[in-house]
C-alpha cells in the first residue's frame, strides 16, 4: 500500500459528500456536491495525487477545493510538519469544506473561500505542490508563477492531466492522460 493509498484510507470519502450522496460513496465516478460542483472520481483523484508526488512536510495548495476531500487528502499525504491551503470560490461549498476539514483536527489544513480575483494563493506561495480540481483551456502562468523551486502543478488542461515541474527557471509540462473536470472559473491573468 503506498502513501495515496493510505490516504484514501484515513480519510473516507463519505465524509465529504452531501447526506443523501453517502451511501454512494464507493462509486467511483464523480457525485455532485451542489453549485454545479462535483466530488471527483475516486481513481481521478489517486491520479492526481500520485503525479503531485506530495511529500512529508510541504507546503501545498489546493485550487478548487469544494467539500474539502483532496485538501484532507492532501493533508494526511503532508503530515503535521506540512501545510494545506484549499481555495474554493463557491462560498457554501468553502464553508462547507471548511467545516469538514476542521472536523478532523489537522490543524495544519484549512479551506477558504477563494478571492474573487485571484487564481490561487499567490500571498502565501510559492509552494511545494498545487493541486487544480478544475479544468483550464490553458497552462494558466499565474499558476505556475506561484511554485517554488523544485514544484509541481498537476491540473487539467484542455482534457489532458497536464504535470508541471518547476526547476528554478525552468518550466517542463507533461501530459498523463484524458480526464473530464468541471470549468475553472478563474479571473483574467494579471490580476
Amino acid at each position: 500500500m503506498d502513501a495515496v493509498d493510505r490516504a484514501f484510507e484515513a480519510v473516507p470519502r463519505s465524509g465529504f459528500l452531501p447526506r443523501l450522496a453517502r451511501s454512494r460513496a464507493g462509486h467511483d465516478g464523480p457525485i455532485l456536491i451542489g453549485h454545479g460542483q462535483t466530488n471527483s472520481q475516486p481513481r481521478t483523484v489517486a491520479d492526481m495525487l500520485r503525479l503531485l508526488d506530495v511529500r512529508q512536510g510541504q507546503r501545498v495548495l489546493d485550487v478548487g477545493s469544494g467539500s474539502g476531500w483532496t485538501t484532507a487528502l492532501l493533508a494526511h499525504l503532508t503530515g503535521p510538519e506540512g501545510s494545506v491551503v484549499g481555495v474554493e470560490l463557491e462560498p457554501d461549498l468553502a464553508r462547507w469544506g471548511a467545516a469538514n476539514v476542521e472536523a478532523l483536527r489537522m490543524p495544519w489544513a484549512s479551506v477558504r473561500e477563494a478571492l474573487p480575483d485571484v487564481l490561487g494563493d499567490p500571498a502565501d506561495g510559492p509552494w511545494d505542490r498545487i493541486l487544480v480540481s478544475a479544468e483550464a483551456e490553458e497552462l494558466p502562468r499565474s499558476l505556475v508563477d506561484q511554485l517554488a523551486d523544485r514544484g509541481r502543478l498537476v491540473i487539467p488542461v484542455a482534457g489532458s492531466m497536464t504535470l508541471v515541474v518547476r526547476t528554478g527557471e525552468v518550466v517542463s509540462t507533461s501530459r498523463h492522460g484524458r480526464y473530464r473536470f468541471v470549468p475553472l472559473r478563474r479571473p483574467r491573468e494579471g490580476h
